[in-house]
Formats: structure tokens, C-alpha cells, sequence
């Protein structure tokens, strides 16, 4: 059966981040028609594909997916293994806001099958979280994290950003030395990035808010790769670091160019070579899954050379690139072409190489957007 992985988007949220580009709204009216209208977009393409299909891991992204009560997920989930073979130890993430969780809400969590939290913390330092508009302060950060290994959840991840406007080293490295105080086994670390249409975008450009440089962030970045390897984390993509065993696995069937099925509002699947993605606006998703059962606004066929160098780039930021599977896949005459290339950059520290798999070190990855240009 094919490895598959399902991500459903809820787009529900309390307040809108001045950083946020994902497709959110300030409401929480609709959520039984959206409901409704997720569970008809899966029986359509539960119809097409479930047959030789394994889910390997539900991710619930947003949006704030933790301002929904449980039962809302347990529907899904119970749709879901309805439709499909889910497996029974399938991984099972919701992203999570503090502010907007509690111990009994947490324990329902548990109970109705989701084994996995992605908290979005951002920082501890409160200066920066009232900066990013956060509606949480550090404390209650801390305070989730507890409350959620409380609840039995073993599997804890949360996000940090780095390089905010003046975010000294200090801060980073105390933002860092509590991260990994606390019970997780997962952390993403994530540069500031400006994103068009973002209200911090328009700070910037107005003058209001002034970015740190490259170097600064290459600083910082570097900082990191050394903290958390000297604390027992794994570096397995550019961005995020796990205790052993805890990798995420849907995650990694993004990064390892499995398929996947998107549902919801601004969702994007891929599958056999084939990418589409749903309409972002909730009224239009709403009337399109009314009218047809699907909500697609647009699609392609990947060529060859474009799923070549999708996988290359893929596998090069995250646990490296399997020559194996490669050569099964594209043959053998791009490795070869590039082999001098591959060769040199072995022998200035950026890549490491074993009879499998050619991988970035910490010194690659920190360039790793320059040497994927180069290689594709």
C-alpha cells in the first residue's frame, strides 16, 4: 500500500499575527458547515484513492486548530479511519496556541487519538511576543507545555523565531536554554521572514520596523545548530531539530516526496506526480464543496526534470538525499553529471557521504538555498 500522509487546514483563529501569511480568519462562526463540508471533500477523494493507501499521520494546521472543541477532531478522525486505512499507529498533530489551551481540553485531546502537539510558542521573551501581537505571555507558554506532558503527551513540539528586530544573542540563547528545560521532543526554529500582504511587511517598508542583516541571522542560525546538538537534539531539516525517534513523520512525508491529501481552506495535495490546491477564501470553498464535492482551484502535472529537482531540494534540507530511492526513481545520469560538483563540496565541509545518502553538514546547511541553486 501506498504511504500516504492527510493535512486539514482550519482557519479559525483569535487574532491575526502581524508576521501570518497562512490563509486565517477572526471568527468562529461556520465551523459545523465546515465540518460538514470537510467530511464530503474527503468521501470524494476517498473515492479515488483510499483503496491502496496507508495514512501514515493527520496534521490539523491553521489557523489556530486549538480554539476547536474536541469533538469537532474526533468526527474527523473517526471519518477518516472510516475512508481510509489509517494506520494504528498513525501520528496524529494538531497545532496548538497557548492561551487557548487548558488541562481538561488537553486530556480530551488524548483521549480521542491526537498524539501529537505543535505548540506555537515563537518566543519566552514577553517584549517580543507583545512585538508579534502574540496573545500569550511566557509564562503561559511554559505552563502549556507542562499542563501537556500532565495530559500524557509525550510527543511535544513547539516553534521558536529567531532574528527578530533587536533580538540580541542573549536573548536568542535564553529563549534556546528554556526551550530545552522543558519536557519537548521537537523544536523548529525558524528565521523571521517578510512575507508579502503581512502587516510586518508593511512595518518595514514604512520604516517603522528595521530587519537585522544576513550575517546577524547566519550568526544566530549557526548558534543554534551548536546549542541544540550539544543538548541532545537532531538536526534532520534546515529548520527543525528532534530528540531521537521523535522526527515528525508528516513532516517528513513532505520532505521524503511522499503523497499527500490536503483538505480545507488554502490546502495543497500531491499525489503520483500530480499537485493541486483548494480555493483559500472559507465562502468560496464552502459553495464549491456544495456545487461539486471538491473545492479545487487550480492544478498540474509535474514534468520529470520538475519532480527531479522538487526531490533533490526536498531531501537536501531535510535528512539528505537517498541515491538509492533517487536512481530508482530518476535513474542515475544527474548523479553522474554532477558528480565533481558533489565531490567538492565533500571536500569543503558542506556535504557528507555514505554508500546511501548524500547529506548537508551543519556548515551546508547553512547555505543550503546557495548549494541547491547550484546543484539544480
Amino acid at each position: 500500500m501506498k504511504e500516504t500522509s492527510i493535512y486539514i487546514h482550519i482557519p479559525y483563529c483569535e487574532h491575526k499575527c502581524i508576521y501570518c501569511d497562512f490563509y486565517s480568519i477572526i471568527t468562529n462562526k461556520n465551523t459545523g458547515e465546515y465540518l460538514k463540508a470537510l467530511k464530503k471533500e474527503i468521501n470524494f477523494f476517498a473515492d479515488k484513492y483510499s483503496n491502496d493507501r496507508k495514512i501514515l499521520s493527520i496534521y490539523f494546521g491553521g489557523g489556530t486548530p486549538s480554539l476547536m472543541a474536541p469533538p469537532f477532531f474526533y468526527e474527523l478522525i473517526n471519518f477518516i479511519s472510516q475512508k481510509f486505512h489509517l494506520c494504528s499507529d498513525a501520528e496524529i498533530t494538531i497545532e496548538a496556541n497557548p492561551g487557548t489551551l487548558n488541562k481538561n481540553k488537553l486530556k480530551s485531546f488524548k483521549n480521542i487519538g491526537i498524539n501529537r502537539l505543535s505548540i506555537g510558542t515563537q518566543s519566552f521573551d514577553n517584549n517580543e511576543l507583545k512585538f508579534l501581537t502574540r496573545i500569550h505571555d511566557s509564562q503561559t507558554a511554559i505552563k502549556t507545555v507542562m499542563e501537556a506532558k500532565d495530559s500524557n503527551f509525550e510527543n511535544i513540539s513547539i516553534d521558536l523565531i529567531f532574528n527578530l528586530p533587536n533580538q540580541t544573542k542573549k536573548i536568542w540563547m535564553n529563549n534556546l536554554t528554556l526551550a530545552v528545560s522543558l519536557p519537548i521532543k521537537h523544536l523548529s526554529a525558524y528565521s523571521l521572514i517578510l512575507e508579502p500582504g503581512t502587516i510586518l511587511n508593511k512595518m518595514v517598508k514604512d520604516g517603522k520596523v528595521k530587519i537585522q542583516d544576513e550575517d546577524y541571522d547566519a550568526d544566530l542560525y549557526e548558534l543554534t545548530i551548536d546549542f541544540l546538538t550539544h543538548n541532545g537534539f537532531i538536526q534532520y531539516e534546515v529548520s527543525n531539530f528532534t530528540k531521537p525517534g521523535f522526527e515528525c513523520v508528516h513532516n517528513n512525508s513532505y520532505w521524503k516526496y511522499k503523497d499527500y491529501l490536503g483538505f480545507g481552506t488554502s490546502s495543497h495535495s500531491f499525489v503520483e506526480g500530480k499537485r493541486w490546491w483548494n480555493y483559500s477564501s472559507l465562502s468560496f470553498y464552502l459553495e464549491s464543496i456544495n456545487k461539486k464535492n471538491h473545492a479545487v482551484a487550480g492544478e498540474e502535472i509535474l514534468t520529470k526534470s520538475q519532480m527531479l529537482n522538487e526531490y533533490v531540494m526536498l531531501a537536501l534540507r531535510s535528512s539528505g538525499l537517498d541515491t538509492v530511492d533517487f536512481i530508482r526513481r530518476f535513474g542515475s545520469s544527474w548523479l553522474k553529471e554532477r558528480e565533481s560538483l558533489i565531490l567538492e563540496m565533500i571536500k569543503n565541509g558542506f556535504m557528507g557521504q555514505d554508500e546511501k545518502k548524500i547529506k548537508l553538514t551543519a556548515k551546508g546547511y547553512a547555505i543550503c538555498d546557495e548549494i541547491i541553486k547550484n546543484l539544480v
